[in-house]
């Protein structure tokens, strides 16, 4: 008997999404857009439309490779020498060669013009859409030139790290153009608490120093140098320590093993021991920690602009997947309740984008404005807290768009889902950023001015809105304890995120107050008021 099917043919592939790729993350956004022309970039436009097409093309096809083959450390050669080096995929490099050719690790630092600062924070939040592992060695390598440049004695470092080249190798910073940098903070006894630190810097005859100890958590380990926190005889202090000597030696440190981490696969961390490794000091001996100072509020902008990143990114699958499936006679889409989920998710999306870019204009302006210094001063914390707190349950809702299909790894949302706890956790943990905003409200009166300069502004425009801002002012006028910390923190991320969208001139900023200031919500996405224009919002999130 002759079979009605033919051989091998069970199934027709229908009703699922085109491949998402192929977009241009730039042209997609309308609030990254209109929020970098109003916060100072706009001359910038053109090289960050640019990127946007890479982004959203080239460099998200490379991620899925990056991240599919792990980083492997290798201690010996074939031989017995050490060598300790850790191999990348090649999808790693091209990675990280465009973004550092394009700037996103020092077009704030070598373009001289207003608004850089504005422009390299959107590009970061752009590649981190595409790959968020590299991320991190870019993010280090921009922030260290703050430092750097405290030194006129490592100018060629600070040069090197801003230069727009990527060069892998493993020789001297003499024989490149371009260079990155990493972090050796952590230590496995203190962690966020610096200031117990064991690792010592011992003074060598020539002015430099043996750093000697153990480092917990040491970043992007095949660096061409990194900032390091040690005793020194005057007390903790910020080290330069190179991964090659100026002899072509390598330098003392040995690299025990590579972290297994929840995610952030395409990157590699380390634990390092510290053998005597020569090292130059950055700043005042006993000041490490106000050396490094700019640097962390550098991390932490890119900490928000990357959760922020991972929202719009969860969003954009999330949104393709179901304008192109349906179910029950109607596209996902346009069912009310999913229309109310993805609305909810687009209006908290755009909030942590312009929130983000916000801060990067008052960074931008920080080094002439001492009242945008002091707003950049507590709103890092006040964003890192709040932006990278909200970007795990936000990923979450987003796989449930998807379904099934946003829980197996040919999606991108499993790594993202990974992804999204570790800015939450990097450069300080929630309890950190939110006893920063309560130290910083109660020893600094210039923040507080600051900040109420920032939401006076747009004081008058909403009802609800100027009802929160009163209720944060009657909660500050007595010094909050240190266990209401979230809250005070919580809502003040809340106001300025407001504020923001009410300066915009958002169309979304109604929606966004009644909902999170004024109580028409519920604890999950998807409680919108009924009433709120859901395919409005849908339209402006993505095209």
């Amino acid at each position: 008997m002759t079979s009605a099917w033919p051989a091998f043919e069970t199934h027709e592939v229908s009703n699922q999404p085109p491949p998402f790729g192929g977009r241009n993350l730039w042209a997609d956004d309308s609030a990254l857009a209109d929020a970098v022309q109003r916060e100072g970039g706009g001359v910038f436009v053109s090289p960050l439309a640019r990127y946007g097409g890479l982004a959203g093309d080239a460099l998200y096809r490379l991620g899925f490779d990056a991240n599919r083959d792990r980083p492997r450390l290798r201690t010996h050669d074939a031989q017995g020498h050490r060598i300790d080096t850790v191999e990348f995929h090649p999808a790693y490099h091209e990675l990280m060669s465009t973004a550092k050719t394009h700037g996103v690790a020092g077009l704030s630092w070598h373009d001289g013009r207003p608004g850089a600062h504005v422009a390299r924070a959107a590009l970061s939040y752009l590649h981190h859409q595409a790959e968020a592992g590299t991320s991190c060695p870019l993010t280090m390598t921009h922030a260290a030139v703050a430092v750097l440049r405290q030194a006129p004695a490592l100018a060629e470092w600070a040069d090197k790290a801003a230069a727009p080249h990527y060069d892998p190798r493993d020789v001297p910073i003499a024989d490149k153009a371009g260079i990155t940098l990493g972090m050796g903070m952590t230590e496995k006894q203190g962690g966020s608490d610096v200031r117990s630190n064991t690792t010592r810097a011992e003074p060598q005859a020539d002015g430099s120093h043996a750093l000697i100890g153990h480092k917990w958590f040491f970043s992007a380990p095949m660096s061409d140098g990194f900032l390091v926190l040690a005793q020194a005889p005057g007390g903790l202090s910020c080290f330069l320590m190179p991964r090659r000597l100026a002899d072509g030696n390598r330098n003392a440190f040995r690299l025990m093993r590579l972290k297994d981490k929840l995610g952030d696969w395409s990157n590699a961390s380390s634990e390092v021991e510290l053998c005597g490794a020569w090292a130059q000091r950055v700043g005042e001996e006993g000041r490490g920690v106000a050396t490094i100072i700019g640097m962390v509020m550098m991390t932490r902008l890119d900490c928000m602009l990357g959760a922020a990143a991972e929202m719009r990114m969860a969003l954009a699958q999330a949104l393709h997947h179901t304008r192109h499936r349906s179910s029950f006679g109607a596209r996902l889409s346009e069912h009310p309740l999913m229309a109310n989920v993805l609305a909810d998710l687009a209006i908290e999306s755009e909030a942590a984008t312009v929130f983000a870019m916000r801060v990067a204009r008052a960074v931008d302006q920080a080094g002439g404005d001492p009242q945008q210094a002091a707003f950049a001063r507590i709103a890092t914390a006040v964003g890192k807290y709040w932006v990278c707190k909200r970007a795990a349950v936000f990923v979450n809702e987003a796989q449930e768009c998807l379904g099934g299909a946003g829980y197996v790894e040919e999606s991108m949302l499993p790594r993202l889902y990974r992804q999204a706890p570790l800015n939450s956790i990097w450069e300080g943990s929630g309890n950190i950023q939110c006893l920063d905003v309560l130290r910083a409200l109660s020893r600094e009166p210039q923040v507080l001015q600051a900040l109420q300069v920032e939401l006076d502004a747009v004081a008058g425009t909403d009802a609800l809105y100027d009802a929160a801002l009163r209720a944060l002012r009657a909660q500050l006028a007595t010094p909050p304890e240190q266990a209401q910390a979230r809250r005070v923190t919580e809502r003040l991320a809340l106001l300025l995120q407001a504020a923001v969208l009410l300066r915009a001139q958002s169309p979304n900023a109604s929606a966004f107050i009644r909902s999170r200031l004024g109580a028409e919500h519920g604890m999950a996405f998807g409680t919108l008021p009924a009433d709120v224009d859901f395919a409005a919002v849908l339209g402006r999130a993505l095209p």
